[in-house]
């Protein structure tokens, strides 16, 4: 059994689909989280100087998508075929598409841009999106893809948090697919065992 430690800032962000997965495999990982302040003496050890990292085996690998892909196709939550992976990816493009956006908005530190920024945001860009993954939710029987859980579904609750902390508002209220989609991955038992008892954190 290969052993797997998560290396990333001490919030959910980017990282929690990570944990996520490998919660959801069932897996033992140690879950390091560093102090910002050390993040500088950190970075040059890193692949890319990016974070969060995966190690496996003593291996470091960098960008999460990647990492969440490969987790995936460990624990059988990737697509069937090519067609459905292709699906998968294209939906948690989106998400990624999405929460770009709102964190351009978000980290904005000019405030006459972030004001200007937040009316377009969340009146027309932010309904765009969400629409449009809840419909596709709806369509597929409550997943993103194929009527079952594919790790398209856990990417996004496990961002969630993250989308909603920089939105300062819950994103997904009127959103009923979505909702039951959220609620849906988090009760899974060992998904739910890394939630209760996993560091609290704001993001």
């Amino acid at each position: 059994m290969p052993t797997y430690k998560v290396i990333y800032f001490p919030v959910k962000a980017l990282a929690e689909p990570i944990r996520f997965l490998l919660s959801y495999g069932g897996v033992e990982f140690e879950d390091e989280r560093f102090d910002r302040a050390d993040w500088p003496a950190i970075k040059p050890t890193m692949p890319f100087g990016q974070t969060p990292v995966l190690e496996v085996d003593g291996k470091k690998i960098h960008q999460s998508t990647a990492i969440c892909r490969y987790l995936a196709k460990q624990f059988g939550l990737a697509g069937k075929n090519d067609w459905e992976n292709l699906e998968i990816d294209a939906a948690i493009d989106t998400i990624h598409d999405l929460r770009l956006k709102i964190g351009a908005y978000s980290y904005e530190t000019n405030e006459v841009a972030k004001e200007e920024k937040k009316g377009p945001l969340f009146k027309d860009v932010v309904p765009f999106y969400l629409e449009r993954l809840d419909a596709q939710v709806k369509k597929n029987g409550g997943y993103f893809i194929g009527g079952r859980l594919t790790w398209a579904d856990l990417v996004f609750a496990g961002l969630l948090d993250y989308l909603n902390f920089m939105a300062k508002f819950n994103l997904i209220e009127k959103y009923e697919n979505l909702k039951a989609l959220n609620e849906k991955v988090l009760a899974e038992p060992k998904i739910k065992a890394w939630v209760d008892k996993r560091p609290v954190t704001d993001c």
